[in-house]
This record gives structure tokens, sequence and C-alpha cells, in this order.
């Protein structure tokens, strides 16, 4: 469905945005968001999900070729190449850089990656709180005890019986509700939901485009339906917007509605074409989830490789 049939106005947009704040649900200086309804008797139900002890990366590899998804290349080289020493061993070093909030990188984005109207979540300036050297507000290092949960899949191309989406495309509550129903899962509190629209399926096939112009992604009101199921964290094979936006004015509002208003971290640009594989093998669509960003005082987010447990 294209993103045009999903269109709202601005006005429709802010609206949405006050019906689906957090802000001060949990205090004032809450700084977890939406991964408050992650409890510890959660992370126990999740483990007890683990059946045969698979394990499948989510992340995708760190991307060092420009494209036209990927204006920003990670840095990659060697630092010591067997340098000799008076005394064994000889040593072999490298040194990576990444520019990772993008489209090429598989990365976390935390609460203070997103101000709407110079806010951030929980209502905190922007201006005050994120600085050059990071920010002092729900920064990504806040997170270092990573993320352990139960993870569900909800495979819009594998529910349609294609091996990808065609971008553009949003998808709403019907849509979510019809996938989750297709492939016999539910999204419960606590959740991670994961959305795998074919995006790296295409990418193999057909070779990079610039989803900037054309991705797959959420429709706003898709939002409403992953906040009354009190969804911990949202993650995707894009960025979790559909483009174009449709919502003139807002480039990303599912970035705002997500992150700024709900208080959810999202995890941006997953590999999910194996876990498609192996979710589909033992016939279930939920799994230990484990994400463990690095630990970036101030960072407005990291580079992640989720692991998914089967």
């Amino acid at each position: 469905m294209a993103s045009d049939n999903y269109k709202i106005t601005f006005e429709e947009f802010d609206s949405l945005f006050e019906k689906l704040k957090n802000w001060g649900r949990w205090g004032n200086d809450d700084e977890l968001g939406a991964l408050n309804f992650l409890g510890d008797a959660d992370v126990v139900e999740a483990v007890k999900l683990v059946k045969t002890g698979r394990r499948v990366t989510l992340g995708r590899p760190l991307d060092t070729l420009a494209g036209p998804d990927n204006g920003h290349p990670a840095l990659h080289y060697m630092t010591h190449m067997g340098d000799k020493r008076s005394d064994e061993p000889t040593y072999y070093t490298d040194f990576i850089g990444v520019d990772f909030h993008g489209k090429s990188a598989s990365h976390m984005d935390a609460l203070a990656h997103i101000a709407y109207k110079g806010l951030l979540y929980n209502g905190k300036p922007a201006g005050e709180v994120v600085v050059s050297t990071g920010s002092s507000f729900a920064p990504i290092s806040r997170l270092a005890k990573g993320v352990v949960a139960r993870g569900v899949l909800l495979d819009a191309a594998l529910a349609r019986g294609v091996d990808w989406v065609e971008p553009p495309a949003a998808l709403g509550p019907s849509d979510l509700e019809d996938i989750a129903a297709s492939l016999g899962v539910e999204v419960r509190r606590g959740d991670v939901a994961l959305l795998r629209s074919g995006q790296m399926a295409r990418r193999r096939a057909l070779g990079p485009w610039d989803p900037d112009q054309s991705g797959v992604g959420l429709a706003v009101t898709a939002l409403e339906w992953l906040a009354h199921r009190q969804v911990a964290l949202l993650g995707g094979d894009g960025d979790s917007d559909a483009r174009p936006s449709p919502v003139e004015g807002v480039g990303a509002p599912v970035h705002v509605l997500a992150i700024n208003a709900l208080g959810m971290c999202l995890l941006d640009n997953l590999d999910l074409e194996a876990l498609s594989a192996a979710c589909a093998e033992v016939g279930s669509f939920e799994f230990l989830l484990v994400v463990a960003p690095l630990i970036v005082p101030g960072g407005t987010g990291s580079p992640v490789n989720p692991i998914a447990v089967l």
C-alpha cells in the first residue's frame, strides 16, 4: 500500500503526538521510556523461549562503500601490519569509524536522538541537554545493561507471500493485525517488535537505492497499535519510517512518535533475512532477543549487532 494512502495533515499529526505522549508517565526525569514495560520477570520468560540454542545475527556488516543508501561510508583500515618488535609476538591491529545514523549501519537510536519542536522525550529542552560533547539526558550509555527481551518478527513479506514489499509502502494497524494473524504470533507488553519488509533481499537482488526517496515502513497510525500493546522497542530492516513522508513538514514522523512521544528507542537497518528463514523453519516467530549497544557516554545511539536465539 503506497504511503500516499496514509497521508495526514500536520494538525492531525500533532493531535496524534499529544495522544501518544508518555511524558511524565514514569516520572519527569525518566530516561528509559517504553523500556519500562520490560521487567525482570519478562526477561525470565523470554529466556524460556530458547529451544534449540540456534543464534542468528541481525546486524549488517559495516559498509565501507559509498552508495545511494550510504552517504557516509564506514572507515576500516589497518594500523599495524605485523610490525616487528624486539621480541615475539608481532601485531596486527586496525581502526574502525562509523557515522552510524543513516541507512546503511545497523544501529540503535537513543532517546536523545530526536527532538520535536525543540524538545526531547519527557519535554527536556534539546538545546540545553545536547551539546558538542553529547547528551546529558537519555544517552545510549544509560542502556549499558543492554536489552534482553521477547522478540517478535512481524514478517510482512512472508505473510504476503512475496520476496519483499515493494517500496514505497506504509503498513498500518490492519496490516500489522493481518501479519500477526498470518504468522500466528501475538505482540505483547515488553516485546521488541521487528518489522521485516524484505528490503535486504531486494537490495541483494536489484542493488541499492535511496530509501529516503522510496522506503517501506509504518504508517503513523501504526504507532497507536504498538502503544496499545506496550511494546518496549521497535526495529526493522529499514528505519521504521515510510518514505516519502505522509506528513508534510515532518520528515520522519515515526521517529518523532516513537522516540519523542512514546519514549521508544528504535533499531534501524537490521538484516532480518536469516531470521525470517530460521523462524519459518521452526514454525515460530517469537524468540529471545539480545541487544547490547556500545557504552558511548553522551551518545545519541550506537552501532549494534542484535542476536536472536531460538
